[in-house]
């Protein structure tokens, strides 16, 4: 997972990210007083909410940024620093929750992970999560596709957006029985008057690494003009969100 965030710009004008996750919570079955690792937690957000419904919760994530302003914003929570694939807790865990997470992991890295995460599991312990399925953000990746062919440059896709017909193989592989599964469309309102600007700034960095700032601004505004017909309604921009949701249980 390789991306440094904007904590702060996160928290202001991506808080959608977190609102959306609270339907996800609803589809843990484990009961009060279970184990529950919120894996990739951000500014934790959500582990409060997991605290709420009343289980024992770690919020995780990669980013020491992000879990500054968690510990801030909930003292009385416990939060470490720790990677998808390589984490390791003194203890096996009733579930792991996990919200818009899984597409920054390299697809060939899923494999390994999923089998990791069944190692950190209970038998009988679930996994929920939801992250970008197949064809997320198309419109946007494929209009900076096109400006960067225009140019003669690459525009590497970062993400791994996966159809329900590919991962839930990767799921009963490493050990899991898929219990749910759902890949929809939510088209997703940004806050910000540059919506497409600043979601690309946030959250596709990768593409634009080393790029002259003149060139990257140039790139964007074209990618912008280009799709503004699809996704901006009303004086706002809507990202052409898909997402994937899956609860698994644990042979």
């Amino acid at each position: 997972m390789n991306i440094n965030w904007d904590a702060k710009g996160y928290k202001e004008n991506f808080s959608f990210v977190h609102e959306y996750g609270k339907d996800v919570v609803s589809l843990l079955k484990s009961p009060k007083g279970a184990a529950v690792l919120d894996l990739g937690c951000g500014n934790g957000a959500l582990s409060v909410k997991l605290l709420e419904k009343g289980y024992k919760v770690i919020g995780m994530d990669a980013s020491e940024a992000m879990l500054e302003i968690a510990k801030a914003q909930y003292p009385h929570m416990t939060f470490l620093q720790g990677d998808a694939c390589s984490f390791h807790l003194k203890e096996p865990l009733d579930a792991i929750f996990s919200n818009a997470v899984f597409h920054w992991i390299d697809a060939s890295m899923h494999p390994h992970m999923l089998c990791h995460l069944a190692g950190q599991l209970k038998t009988g312990g679930e996994l929920v999560c939801e992250f970008g399925g197949n064809g997320c953000a198309e419109t946007v990746h494929a209009a900076l596709e096109r400006a960067f062919a225009k140019r003669g440059l690459v525009y590497p896709r970062v993400f791994y957006f996966p159809t329900i017909g590919e991962y839930a193989p990767l799921l009963e592989e490493a050990g899991f029985r898929v219990e749910y599964a759902v890949l929809f469309d939510r088209p997703t309102k940004q806050k910000t008057e540059d919506g497409f600007k600043d979601w690309v700034n946030m959250f596709d960095k990768a593409p634009f690494e080393g790029m002259d700032e003149a060139l990257k601004d140039e790139i964007i505004a074209e990618a912008e003009a280009e799709s503004k017909e699809k996704l901006y309604h009303d004086g706002s921009w809507y990202i052409d969100y898909v997402r994937i949701r899956f609860r698994a249980v644990k042979y």
